[in-house]
């Protein structure tokens, strides 16, 4: 590795902050997960687009990530996550992140020339033929023309991952400053384990020092709630990709805490078993990372406060019912919500607080859990930002009771099903 490069933890964990105000309870769940024994780096992430629909600045996330680690006096590793950016996006987040994570799905597919495609194969010969992975049980069998195949598709994707890494590193002082994600989840189609590996040739020839890599697994990765999928098909990808990820270190000179990294959509709770056993089994590291679940439990603890704070999260409902299209649009690829159903604004007027908490927290054998309705208020942020300091201003006031739910959620149901069980 190079001397002195910042390094990312074994486990690593990715959290949203819509507001920037759930900073130090997000944190008391890692100090609670450190005192069981198991150490956690939380890495904060917002993405641009976030920033954009919101009004935010990145130096917010710094800001509040600061203000935490002093609160809880907090001595272990933390990052902050420049969340999906490209060429054209990352420059404001250089000052205030340590942790890229470079989004390339927009160039899969598109088509490398013949020439390029030719040199990565026969510089790489030892992709085609019988390859064998230690950890999987049967070689895969891949022919040069399948070599190419996958070099035609992702080529160009990791060359503009290289290009955003070393403009990163130009402006930040070298590629020793930060830490470098990879992510190709936002496509259509997984990759495959022997698609894994030819990318991971590619980034190593593109000099790219990639400490975890987001792949797209099988299956709907929804936001805010479980995966919907094949659980055996997932198991067998994800023991696949970790071993891919080994020789590849190994044969590519790659960084050697490079690990898998699982861009949940948040709430993954079926998934958590499958990886704990293989995290034992192998002895990998993990970065997963949640979406914005964060937002939905001060939504769940303004609901059980009642008054204002109440009146205020079934408003937005009312008002995300109104626009159920434009809000669900930008995140069509991720949600699956029944509009059938989806309570009135008039059902919903008549709720307790507690009736909306259970319709929203994501405890599914709850009898009045609703994940459509849980879906809608998920995306529907931005109408919390709208309200401005009307929303924030119940935040503070209501400080204690949705710090519990924060940091309950993050341990109860995410850290300690992941890492203790």
């Amino acid at each position: 590795m190079v001397h002195g490069m910042l390094t990312l933890e074994r486990f690593s964990f990715g959290v949203g902050d819509r507001f920037a105000h759930q900073a130090k309870a997000q944190l008391r769940a890692f100090q609670l997960l450190a005192e069981d024994g198991i150490e956690v780096a939380p890495v904060w992430n917002k993405s641009n687009r976030e920033h954009d629909f919101i009004g935010s600045e990145p130096a917010s996330v710094l800001a509040a990530a600061q203000a935490a680690v002093r609160a809880l006096d907090w001595k272990l590793g933390w990052h902050v996550d420049a969340d999906h950016i490209r060429l054209e996006t990352v420059d404001r987040f250089l000052a205030c992140s340590d942790f890229f994570t470079i989004d390339v799905a927009e160039s899969i597919g598109r088509p490398a020339d013949g020439e390029t495609v030719n040199a990565f194969v026969a510089r790489h010969p030892e992709l085609s033929g019988r390859v064998v992975i230690s950890g999987i049980p049967a070689p895969f069998e891949i022919t040069s023309g399948e070599v190419a195949r996958i070099a035609g598709k992702y080529l160009l994707a990791v060359r503009d991952a290289g290009k955003i890494y070393r403009h990163i590193a130009a402006k930040k002082g070298g590629e020793a400053s930060f830490i470098a994600e990879v992510s190709m989840d936002e496509t259509d189609r997984p990759q495959t384990p022997p698609e894994l590996l030819v990318i991971l040739a590619a980034l190593a020839d593109e000099g790219v020092r990639v400490q975890t890599i987001a792949p797209k697994f099988t299956g709907r990765f929804n936001k805010g709630v479980d995966y919907v999928g094949d659980l055996a098909q997932f198991e067998k990808e994800f023991d696949e990709d970790l071993a891919v990820i080994a020789h590849a270190v190994a044969r590519y000179g790659l960084p050697a805490n490079l690990k898998l990294s699982v861009h949940s959509g948040s709430d993954k709770f079926s998934l958590y078993p499958i990886i704990r056993r293989a995290l034992a089994r192998t002895g990998a590291g993990l970065h997963l990372k949640t979406a914005g679940t964060t937002w939905l439990e001060e939504l769940i603890g303004l609901a059980e406060a009642g008054g204002a704070g109440l009146t205020l999260a079934k408003e937005i409902y009312a008002q995300a019912l109104e626009h159920v299209d434009e809000l669900c649009a930008p995140y069509a690829s991720v949600i699956d919500i029944d509009r059938a159903q989806l309570p009135s604004a008039q059902e919903v007027a008549d709720w307790s607080g507690a009736r909306f908490a259970h319709a929203v927290r994501h405890v599914p054998a709850h009898p009045e859990f609703n994940p459509h309705v849980r879906q809608l208020l998920h995306v529907a942020f931005k109408l919390a930002a709208k309200a401005g300091d009307r929303y924030t201003g119940l935040l503070e006031a209501n400080e204690a009771v949705v710090a519990k739910h924060v940091t309950e959620n993050l341990y109860a149901r995410h850290l300690r099903p992941l890492f203790i069980a």
